[in-house]
């Protein structure tokens, strides 16, 4: 039986990892299994291959190798950066925004429940953030400034040079979340002046369950998972070779392909976006045209469900989302698009289309070739469009107060009248 092919339009919640990748893994699977911090050679010979990834994923953001600790996820290096901070510091305030990673946003609500203060900023309509907000909201107490370098769902970027700035001027430690910009955009530590900087492996086509944390020389620095003295003593547990030094090759992948990112990859994206919000009625694009990153398409299809869209287009192989991969199931409308005042149906009819460099004019040829009898069938069962043939025998208002009524019952929240 034959399988379906794949139209995958989901980089940024992972990405394929490339067959370069896989092929510096294997050995470490195979071969040099031996654990890196055993003093005889088998042992010392794998030592040398992770600390030739770590120079490699250093590269990628112009650190020293020594700025660099491997640790399993995105996750943990923004939660190691903040803990290290509130820990070297004694400060018990956190400055974060509403748009930012579920890693960030969760971590944040656990830290108030044990008696810290965190702010969360807004952000405008389009997504950017206002730094004079920023400013104003530093305080004495406050330990760090975590804003992500880009936005997951909508590809936004932010002012991390300038962000970073400001928290050097009022003695604050600044960190950025830079999972999704490697091999889209260039990252130089130097340049943008942050004191801590989190990388994850998958988002650059390479395995699962590793990734990095940069810290700034001379940054104080506490241990967020304790056990033996790897990395330096940053990060206890036994080195995961195999995915480290898949790693080190994905970001030599990733420094390669920047041209290709942001020339036949963004003209893939504009291709696919200004068709659909020149084509399809009622589309809308979330967030700043730019800055954005080159491979990031969020557009709201009024009248329909984004969960109905994406299991229709998932019949046809194509897949994308609806947001984070890390709140997919959730009933509520995305936390990024509400925090930038969308409306709630229409965050819940938004789509994200991420693009990467396995993807052809092809796919995107074939998305607009299904997509528009997609969206048509879904309004035209949708209540909620006003051009239903059954309009007039109903008040629209009334049915979307109900729809959102019930999804509100489903999660148990109160629904104001």
């Amino acid at each position: 039986m034959s399988q379906q092919k794949v139209y995958y339009f989901d980089n940024n919640a992972t990405t394929r990892v490339a067959p370069e990748v896989v092929d510096a893994m294997v050995p470490f699977l195979r071969e040099f299994w031996g654990n890196p911090s055993s003093a005889y050679q088998f042992g010392a010979q794998v030592h040398g291959h992770v600390e030739g990834a770590r120079e490699k994923v250093a590269a990628l953001v112009n650190a020293d190798p020594k700025e660099i600790s491997f640790t399993s996820c995105g996750t943990e290096s923004n939660n190691t950066a903040i803990h290290s901070a509130l820990v070297t510091t004694g400060k018990r305030h956190v400055i974060t925004t509403r748009v930012e990673h579920s890693a960030n946003i969760n971590f944040g609500e656990f830290l108030e429940r044990r008696g810290h203060e965190v702010t969360y900023l807004p952000v405008e309509s389009d997504g950017s953030l206002d730094l004079h907000l920023l400013e104003r909201s530093i305080r004495p107490d406050t330990a760090i400034v975590s804003v992500m370098y880009a936005n997951n769902e909508t590809g936004v970027v932010f002012p991390i040079e300038e962000v970073a700035a400001i928290c050097r001027s009022q003695g604050v430690l600044s960190h950025t979340d830079a999972v999704q910009v490697p091999g889209k955009l260039p990252i130089d530590v130097r340049r943008l002046g942050v004191d801590f900087l989190s990388l994850s492996a998958h988002k650059l086509h390479a395995s699962k369950g590793v990734g990095a944390l940069y810290t700034k020389r001379r940054t104080k620095f506490s241990p967020y998972v304790f056990g033996g003295h790897q990395e330096r003593g940053r990060r206890g547990g036994t080195e995961s070779v195999a995915n480290i030094v898949g790693f080190g090759r994905a970001a030599e992948l990733a420094m390669a392909s920047l041209e290709d990112e942001n020339t036949r990859v963004r003209a893939l994206r504009d291709r696919l976006e200004s068709w659909i919000l020149a084509n399809i009625p009622n589309t809308v694009r979330n967030g700043a045209k730019e800055p954005r990153l080159p491979n990031t398409a969020n557009i709201a299809f009024d009248f329909v469900e984004a969960e109905a869209t994406l299991m229709l287009l998932d019949q046809l192989g194509i897949c994308a989302s609806s947001g984070s991969a890390c709140t997919t199931g959730s009933l509520d409308p995305s936390h990024v698009l509400s925090a930038m005042g969308v409306p709630a149906m229409r965050a819940r009819g938004s789509v994200r289309f991420s693009l990467g460099i396995y993807n052809t004019t092809e796919d995107v040829e074939y998305v607009i070739e299904h997509l528009p009898r997609i969206i048509q069938k879904l309004r035209d069962i949708s209540p909620l469009n006003p051009a239903h043939p059954d309009n007039d025998k109903y008040d629209v208002e009334a049915a979307r107060r109900k729809h959102e009524a019930d999804l509100a019952a489903a999660t148990g929240e109160a629904v104001s009248a």
